[in-house]
């Protein structure tokens, strides 16, 4: 194994930076690449035979660009989409990221969860699947929203985001008519934990939440076991698929999670 190989972290957008965090607390030496599909964002508003073309060729073409020696989906969407055809599509080990759905169970006492991810996760079968086997005994109430992923955007550019924005976002959730029990919210999308200030505030100190960035970052740990790491790595590089110019707050933002190079594809 080339100590230079990247992980490859890849979203629709800047969400998988909650995944990239805490993977670069336990791996601070890895060299990363960060893949935001700006020319597709967003997932969560399109069909599933969308994102299941899109996401393996996309994955086929930046594996064979950068050479990863794993790839993370930092995207809920992606991965219970296209998971399956991504892993099929390539040769390397592929890391995805679901719905903590498990762990959010566990910790609930009053047996009323929720589910908050986009609208395109929330329907998905897998969430289905998830729930019936980690979930039976509780209450689970699904929200999508396409608002709070563009909030989360926004806040990453700098862009100032009120309380009351996110609130409206995910009213519907807040008055589902049994949601006065519910004590845990599974952040079913990479980008919510980038709103984790502002969600608390809409929720309450009685509503937990839980999302899979730190369960990710200890199975890429455990996956890389073992293999060298530079030294000194080369900066992180974020690597857009369509051309724009980024806003200096985004800039900012992710010089602030090691991704000093910004290109595009």
């Amino acid at each position: 194994m080339d100590a230079d190989r990247p992980l490859l972290f890849f979203d629709s957008g800047v969400g998988g930076l909650s995944v990239l965090g805490p993977t670069r607390a336990l791996l601070p030496r890895a060299p990363v690449v960060y893949v935001a599909d700006n020319g597709g964002y967003p997932y969560g508003t399109k069909s599933e035979a969308e994102i299941a073309a899109r996401v393996p060729a996309l994955l086929g073409r930046l594996a064979e660009r950068h050479a990863p020696r794993l790839v993370v989906i930092a995207c809920n969407t992606a991965s219970t989409i296209a998971l399956d055809g991504v892993r099929a599509a390539l040769d390397l080990p592929v890391v995805g990221t679901v719905p903590a759905i498990k762990p959010a169970a566990l910790a609930s006492r009053s047996r009323v969860i929720g589910v908050l991810g986009t609208e395109a996760t929330v329907r998905q079968p897998y969430v289905d699947r998830l729930s019936a086997r980690h979930a039976a005994d509780c209450t689970v109430i699904r929200h999508g929203s396409a608002a709070l992923v563009r909030l989360a955007e926004a806040k990453l550019a700098g862009e100032p985001v009120s309380a009351a924005e996110v609130a409206a976002a995910v009213a519907p959730m807040i008055d589902h008519p049994e949601a006065a029990a519910l004590d845990t919210v599974v952040l079913a999308c990479t980008h919510f934990p980038l709103l984790a200030d502002e969600l608390a505030a809409a929720f309450g100190p009685q509503v937990g939440f839980v999302d899979g960035g730190a369960g990710i970052a200890r199975r890429v740990a455990f996956l890389t076991e073992g293999q060298p790491w530079p030294e000194t790595p080369a900066p992180g590089i974020a690597l857009f698929t369509q051309s724009f110019l980024p806003p200096a707050g985004l800039a900012a933002s992710l010089a602030r999670f090691g991704l000093e190079q910004i290109a595009t594809l």
